[in-house]
């Protein structure tokens, strides 16, 4: 996408490649609720009970980064 884009390059360098990341984890995320909503998909099935609210926020995964 940014070829002989030095400015591009030295980012990618100092912080990482971001937008790769975040394809990354997007694609993590499709596939987490594709599994999840598989269940829902074929004929005749039930929904699931709702879950109760979590008693306080927490993060599951790290921010990316240093």
């Amino acid at each position: 996408m940014f070829q002989d884009s030095p400015i591009y390059d030295r980012l990618v360098a100092e912080r990482g490649d971001v937008p790769a990341g975040v394809r990354e984890e997007a694609d993590r995320l499709r596939r987490e609720v594709e599994a999840v909503m598989l269940p829902l998909r074929s004929p005749g099935a039930a929904l699931p009970p709702p879950a109760a609210p979590p008693s306080q926020w927490q993060r599951v995964h790290p921010l990316p980064g240093p």
